[in-house]
């Protein structure tokens, strides 16, 4: 829907037209999980947050001055939240992320970079959920602010100028935070494949049975 409908949406929400809010919020809510769920990395702690950028919208699109897009104001909702819930897991030293790197959206099969396919073979299986793995871990070591912009734009597609708006920074800010997002992935990544190798070097190899000659 062109932006001129979430315009006319927002007028009549404020007004207090629940069918316009309720539209506003349909319309939103699975890039609102989505990006939610690809801070988190966690569904349920996602949908909480989901349901929370609800409450705030209800309450406070009122004070919506329309100086920025609705969606902006929106995304920016959302990624302050997850970073909020992001940082109060950290302070607590109770972070325990799923280690999953597929983001699942409520009745929705589309995955967040690695594609789900279902394998007749159980090799390639493994190996994809190995690979999914290594992804998830190597994601939830950047940092918050990384995380984000990885998000806005690897998942959401926007614009650098976009990212600007939603997080407040200035474009070249939003690239050097990219770059250095995407360098700190990939070192990650290939730390954990490393890793990878050398726990399957480490273990011992299966003892093969050896068939007794005849008569012996």
């Amino acid at each position: 829907m062109p932006a001129a409908d979430d315009k006319q949406l927002v007028r009549r929400a404020r007004r207090g037209d629940e069918k316009a809010f309720r539209a506003l919020m349909e319309k939103y809510r699975r890039k609102i999980y989505a990006i939610a769920y690809g801070m988190v990395r966690d569904p349920e702690v996602a949908m909480d947050i989901s349901q929370e950028v609800f409450i705030k919208v209800h309450r406070y699109l009122g004070s919506f001055q329309g100086s920025s897009s609705f969606y902006t104001w929106l995304y920016r909702i959302v990624v302050n939240l997850s970073i909020d819930h992001i940082r109060k897991e950290r302070k607590h030293e109770s972070v325990d992320y799923d280690d999953m790197i597929l983001r699942r959206e409520p009745d929705d099969d589309e995955s967040w970079i690695v594609p789900t396919v279902l394998d007749s073979d159980p090799h390639e299986a493994y190996q994809r959920k190995e690979m999914a793995e290594r992804i998830g871990r190597a994601f939830e070591s950047l940092s918050e602010k990384h995380r984000a912009v990885l998000i806005l734009r690897e998942v959401e597609g926007q614009s650098y100028e976009e990212i600007a708006r939603v997080l407040r920074i200035h474009k070249g800010t939003v690239m050097s935070r990219l770059h250095h997002a995407r360098k700190n992935f990939q070192r990650a990544l290939n730390r954990q494949a490393r890793e990878g190798r050398e726990a399957r070097q480490a273990r011992p190899e299966p003892a093969v049975g050896r068939a007794e000659a005849p008569g012996a």
